[in-house]
C-alpha cells in the first residue's frame, strides 16, 4: 500500500487563516478544521494540515510556521510530520455519510434506501470530489435559510417574475444549493463555479435528481461571464464561498439581485462577519437573518423593492 505524508500544526481559533499560507507552493491539498477537544477542554483550536505524496521539507515548513506565528502574535505551534497509510477516502466517506435533514430538505446518498420523511424535499448527493454534502455548517445553514425563504408566500412569485434563470448559485461546489432551489421552487437555476470538477459533479447530481432541465451549469471565474449577466436580475442568489471573495464580489452580486430579492452569503467565519456585512450594506442591502453555527456565519440579505405609488 502506498503512503502519503501529513504535515500538521494546531493553532488557536481565529489564527488558522494566518497559518494557511505555510503550505503555499508546496502542496495543493491543505485542510483547515476544528479540533474536537483542546487540552483544557474549553478553548477552541484548529488544525492546519497539508498532505504530500513524499516526505515534506521539514526545515522549510518550520521556518514558515515561525514567521506566521510571529506575524500573528502567537506562540509557535509544534509541527507534526508523519506518514499516513493511503485509504480509499471516497469509499470511506460514502460509508460514513449519514442522511441529513435541514428544515424540509433531506440529503442522502445512494446507499440510503429509506424510509424517507413524509413531505421532505429529497436530494441524492453522494460523496464526491466537489465540496458540498450538506454536512458542513455553512452549507447546512444555507439550506436552513432556503427552507425559511421557501415558506414565504411571495418568494416563488418573485422567482417566476424574475425571468429565466430565476436563481443563481455562485460557487456551486457539488450543486447542492442549486438543486435545493430547483427542487423547492421548480424554477430554472444557474449553477456557476470556477472549478471544472465542481461543474462536472453538479451536472451529474442534477441528472441523478431529475433536475437536469432546471439546473444549468456554467464554468465561470466570478460574476463577469456574459451568461451570468444576461440571466440577471435574480430573485435568489446563494454564494457559499469565502469571506474575502464575498467582499470583493459585493458590488457585482448586489447588482445581479432583483429588487425585493434575497442573497444568502456563507463560507465566512463569525469574526469576518462585520467585514462582509459592511461591504454589502454599502451596496444598499440589508441584513434580514443571521444563522450562526460556530465558528461560521450565514447571512441572509435583502434588496429593497422600488416604491410604487
Amino acid at each position: 500500500m502506498t503512503t502519503a505524508w501529513s504535515a500538521k500544526i494546531v493553532v488557536p481559533a481565529g489564527t488558522e487563516m494566518a497559518f494557511e499560507p505555510v503550505f503555499a507552493g508546496l502542496t495543493d491539498v491543505v485542510s483547515l478544521y476544528e479540533v474536537e477537544e483542546s487540552a483544557d477542554g474549553v478553548s477552541l483550536i484548529w488544525a492546519v494540515e497539508g498532505m504530500f505524496d513524499e516526505p515534506p521539507p521539514r526545515a522549510e515548513i518550520a521556518a514558515r510556521v515561525a514567521l506566521a506565528a510571529g506575524a500573528a502574535g502567537v506562540a509557535e505551534p509544534v509541527l507534526e510530520i508523519a506518514p499516513v497509510a493511503a485509504k480509499d477516502w471516497l469509499t470511506e466517506s460514502v460509508a460514513s455519510f449519514p442522511p441529513l435533514q435541514a428544515g424540509r430538505f433531506y440529503i442522502h446518498g445512494d446507499h440510503v434506501r429509506g424510509p424517507f420523511p413524509a413531505g421532505a424535499l429529497r436530494l441524492r448527493i453522494n460523496a464526491a470530489t466537489a465540496f458540498g454534502s450538506g454536512e458542513h455548517a455553512s452549507t447546512y445553514g444555507c439550506l436552513l435559510a432556503l427552507d425559511s425563504l421557501g415558506k414565504r408566500a411571495g418568494t416563488r412569485a418573485a422567482l417566476v417574475r424574475s425571468g429565466r434563470p430565476a436563481a443563481l448559485d455562485m460557487g456551486c461546489g457539488s450543486g447542492i444549493l442549486a438543486l435545493a432551489m430547483a427542487r423547492q421552487w421548480h424554477v430554472p437555476v444557474l449553477a456557476a463555479d470556477i472549478d471544472p470538477e465542481a461543474v462536472r459533479v453538479t451536472r451529474i447530481n442534477a441528472l441523478a435528481n431529475g433536475l437536469a432541465g432546471e439546473v444549468q451549469t456554467l464554468l465561470s471565474d466570478g460574476t463577469g461571464d456574459a451568461t451570468i449577466r444576461r440571466g440577471g436580475p435574480y430573485a435568489v442568489i446563494t454564494a457559499n464561498i469565502l469571506a474575502r471573495p464575498l467582499r470583493a464580489m459585493s458590488r457585482d452580486l448586489a447588482g445581479l439581485l432583483a429588487p425585493g430579492g434575497h442573497l444568502i452569503l456563507a463560507g465566512l467565519l463569525q469574526r469576518q462577519e462585520a467585514m462582509v456585512l459592511t461591504a454589502y450594506r454599502a451596496q444598499g442591502l440589508r441584513l434580514v437573518r443571521r444563522i450562526s453555527r460556530r465558528p461560521w456565519s450565514i447571512l441572509v440579505l435583502a434588496k429593497s423593492a422600488p416604491y410604487l405609488p
